[in-house]
């Protein structure tokens, strides 16, 4: 199974030329979008950039001005593609009074072979929330409960459209657990994330879009790649301010350990600055950028 950024007629899931405009906003502008069997891809952007059109699109959800789109090789609208999908969105209503066991045995109803309650409860790790009714649990919670009903139908292909958001950091890691394992038994997941570390952990393959438009895609290897920005990590006397004012410098923070960190695309210029305006410099780093910092200059936008 290919697993680079070439076509291949395995897609589960697939944009072909697709345009969408709502008046006179462009949304989609001649996109060709694939997802195949057995991967995670991360489908990153900056808002506006036509993600969650995309995702419509394919869950018929919405339907193109122009081209084509495909479910399993047959119109999204068709039930028996749908049946082999899971999808946890954004905006999501459901029941107040039911509990979570209940929202999960009535979803699983409308799938052919789903998940047992106790294997879905298992997997999701709501056990702890199991026999609450939605409308007491936390927004994080809420969210867990969704993740659980978006895979209880044993999705051959499972869309999760920023799932962590709201999460702390033992349940997000909990979800990133059980995505692993469905992808390892697999389910094709398509995941778009404002945490780019979260793509940067998950994804076999990465698209970024802009403007409607895909700007790049690959693996998380090829985006870094891609860019030609370097990351240089150190303890300085230095003031931020003076290192963010350097031409060389795209962009400089300082971390809670007091560790300067910088972007360029200049590493040593930047490095000779460095050690000649701080000649006590310590802990001195450079290496490539991450995912972030290529998903920033992609797009040319700032990174969420």
């Amino acid at each position: 199974m290919a697993k680079d950024g070439g076509q291949t007629s395995e897609a589960l899931a697939r944009l072909s030329g697709v345009k969408k405009r709502y008046g006179a906003t462009v949304a989609l502008d001649g996109l060709d979008l694939e997802v195949r069997p057995g991967e995670l891809l991360s489908v990153l952007g900056p808002n506006g950039a036509g993600k969650t059109t995309a995702i419509a699109l394919m869950l018929g959800l919405q339907v193109p001005d122009a081209g084509e789109v495909s479910l399993f090789g047959r119109s999204p609208h068709d039930l028996a593609a749908r049946r082999n999908v899971g999808v946890m969105m954004q905006e999501v209503a459901l029941p107040d009074a039911l509990t979570v066991r209940d929202l999960i045995g009535q979803t699983c109803a409308y799938y052919p072979a789903p998940l047992t309650l106790a294997e879905t409860i298992a997997l999701a790790g709501v056990e702890k929330i199991a026999t609450r009714p939605y409308s007491k649990l936390s927004g994080g919670q809420k969210r867990q409960a969704q993740f659980a009903l978006a895979i209880c139908g044993r999705p051959r292909l499972l869309f999760l459209d920023e799932p962590t958001t709201g999460l702390d950091i033992n349940a997000r890691e909990t979800m990133w657990a059980c995505v692993r394992n469905l992808v390892g038994a697999g389910t094709a997941v398509v995941l778009t994330t404002h945490y780019i570390e979260e793509a940067e952990a998950l994804a076999d393959r990465v698209v970024v879009m802009a403007k409607g438009h895909e700007v790049a895609q690959g693996t998380v290897r090829d985006m870094r790649a891609l860019v030609s920005r370097k990351r240089i990590d150190c303890a300085t006397s230095l003031t931020l301010a003076k290192v963010q004012a350097w031409t060389e410098v795209s962009a400089a923070t300082l971390g809670d350990n007091g560790q300067l960190a910088i972007t360029t695309a200049d590493a040593e210029a930047v490095v000779r600055k460095l050690l000649a305006a701080d000649p006590d410099l310590k802990d001195l780093e450079v290496r490539r950028a991450g995912l972030s910092e290529a998903f920033a200059e992609l797009t040319q936008e700032p990174a969420q």
